[in-house]
């Protein structure tokens, strides 16, 4: 079957090692069901695992990606939750948890095997475009918003970085969800494109913002995070699940998070459960995942360079 997958790594061309060609059709096993891919979604957890990060070198080659909507043995249209490991179910009882890609073969393929329980079923009034965008960076704002954050309906959030995936979902959830939200990004399109979703206002990176926010959305790392700290109000929530510009920021800002009684929390992905609330909320709210670009699977390196250079504001989805 025809795949797009990691055969190298390389820690500084990390494209290098992407390879477009013919993988091993997937094993079957007990407990476990093979999905037909219709779409699936880069991540930057995707170039991440070029550059070798949650991965060795002794389990390549490894067909990357996490997301997909598809359609599994039975003809039902299903979306994959990507955590395995997570229950017993499929796996063994004490397997570690992990994100497809790091010990199971990806998504960027023509067919996926995962556990039966990993499916969900797929809205009606999603695409599957749609559907395939909600699985990793969806369902980590979502969690990130209202299991971590714990944020409510009149609180505020700033959202770091205006055009990502994870921060675009942050920023249309937020104000579906009755949040103030407020952002940032460097490039004026995307601030305004960030308003068109429903942010109260988006600013450039470091601005002073109206009022300190209740939580903040941190997926940039070391660009932003003096000015997240410095955002919150006392006793406020910093929620991080990346950090795209670098994971050591040149200033901790220790003394004002004690002194502040502020909170950092560490957030990673999300639970089935909270992917089926995310499902039933996009269906029954008429919330769509935003789409940057649409392209064959074939033609993955393009949406790799794409998300690289930052040039993107959504999801980049790659069809089979």
């Amino acid at each position: 079957m025809f795949a797009a997958y990691a055969a190298r790594i390389d820690r500084d061309q990390p494209l290098n090692g992407l390879v477009l060609g013919e993988r091993p059709e997937p094993e079957a096993r007990p407990g476990w069901t093979t999905v037909n891919v219709k779409a699936a979604t880069l991540n930057h957890h995707d170039l991440w695992t070029l550059r070798g990060v949650g991965i060795s070198e002794k389990v390549l080659p490894m067909i990357l990606g996490c997301d997909a909507a598809g359609v599994d043995e039975d003809g039902n249209e299903v979306v994959v939750h990507s955590v395995i490991g997570q229950t017993g179910h499929g796996v063994g009882p004490d397997e570690p948890r992990s994100i497809l890609t790091e010990r199971y073969q990806g998504t960027f393929a023509e067919r996926v095997s995962v556990p039966s329980w990993n499916v969900l079923p797929k809205p009606a009034g999603l695409s599957f475009e749609e559907a395939a965008c909600l699985p990793t960076a969806w369902l980590t704002a979502y969690r990130m918003l209202f299991t971590n954050a714990d944020v409510r309906p009149g609180q505020s959030v700033l959202v770091q970085g205006a055009g990502g995936g994870v921060a675009t979902a942050a920023i249309v959830l937020g104000a579906v969800a009755g949040l103030r939200v407020f952002t940032t990004s460097r490039d004026e399109a995307k601030r305004k494109r960030a308003v068109e979703l429903g942010a109260e206002a988006a600013f450039e990176p470091g601005a002073r913002l109206p009022h300190r926010v209740d939580a903040v959305i941190e997926t940039v790392g070391a660009a932003t995070w003096s000015h997240s700290v410095k955002s919150l109000k006392p006793g406020g929530t910093l929620v991080i699940s990346g950090a795209t510009s670098g994971p050591n920021p040149p200033a901790a800002e220790l003394n004002r998070i004690f002194f502040l009684e502020l909170k950092v929390v560490g957030s990673t992905m999300g639970t089935k459960e909270e992917l089926a609330d995310l499902l039933s909320l996009c269906a029954t709210k008429d919330v769509r995942p935003l789409i940057d670009s649409v392209l064959p699977l074939d033609r993955a390196r393009e949406g790799f360079e794409k998300m690289s250079s930052g040039d993107l504001f959504g999801k980049v989805v790659l069809t089979v």
